[in-house]
């Protein structure tokens, strides 16, 4: 059963423009929860959605994907939370291998190392297995996600998270190729910021035992909160495998993924 909700939708609607605003203006604010210390879950995520609904509103946007965060232990003990997250994807937050970024875009951008999963096949419900979403993956991708937050200096609890869509920033993917007979959870990834950046590895196994795991987590709290389901032909980043490192203007982050490739982006002014 999920959290009861303990504010009215003026507050609701209130904190999503603010996000926004904070995203627009590049100005970080206050911790929502800071401003309401009884905000709940299901406000969280109620507080997204609005949001959502604002973003989708704009000409052009669409909804392509959706993303978990916070499902490795490395993560959760860098944000300070205990349990994964969802979030959104527009099309407007997704780029091509090689991309350059701006880092005027972001607030406090970090950078992360995924697989990404792209569905051939909707997921719904709350019974999905593993193999249900392997069954229902039409190709799967190295990824970096740029994650961003529009609460000042990262200080979050996980309602200020959930709120923020997760945290979302953006998502550079790089070539889709067939799951085949790949094990994704024992494929080796690291991730480097250079220069004089920092690197770190990881493996598949490290998002909830096997990255297909956080698309059933997925499945079952769209279920809770809202009833959705994911769509055949959304994408869907299930965590990182790896610590989150910071990056900064002039520096390039670069994830190999063993078996499936790798993926940069570069940090630089666009002119």
């Amino acid at each position: 059963m999920t959290e009861a909700r303990a504010l009215d939708d003026q507050a609701v609607a209130a904190e999503a423009a603010l996000l926004l605003e904070a995203e627009r203006t590049r100005v970080a604010i206050e911790p929502i929860t800071g401003r309401h210390p009884a905000v709940t879950i299901a406000d969280a995520y109620a507080i997204q959605l609005a949001g959502r609904e604002l973003r989708l509103a704009r000409p052009g946007a669409a909804l392509v994907g959706r993303k978990v965060g916070l499902t490795s232990a490395v993560m959760q003990q860098m944000m300070g939370v205990d349990q994964p997250d969802f979030g959104y994807l527009t099309a407007a937050m997704i780029s091509a291998d090689g991309a350059t970024l701006d880092p005027a875009a972001f607030l406090a951008p970090r950078v992360e190392a995924e697989i990404a999963f792209r569905l051939k096949a909707p997921l719904a419900g709350a019974e999905l297995t593993i193999a249900d979403v392997l069954a229902a993956t039409e190709a799967v991708a190295p990824a970096l996600e740029v994650i961003d937050s529009r609460v000042a200096d990262w200080r979050i609890k996980i309602a200020d998270t959930i709120a923020d869509n997760a945290s979302s920033g953006h998502v550079v993917l790089g070539a889709w190729q067939p799951v085949g007979v790949l094990d994704l959870a024992a494929v080796e990834v690291s991730l480097e910021v250079a220069p004089e950046g920092e690197a770190n590895s990881g493996t598949g196994a490290a998002v909830l035992g096997h990255p297909a795991a956080p698309i059933v987590w997925l499945a079952r709290a769209l279920h809770d909160y809202g009833g959705e389901g994911i769509a055949a032909g959304e994408i869907v980043i299930p965590g990182a495998v790896s610590r989150a490192l910071p990056v900064a203007p002039g520096q390039r982050a670069t994830a190999r993924f063993a078996g499936l490739g790798e993926v940069s982006a570069t940090f630089e002014a666009v002119a």
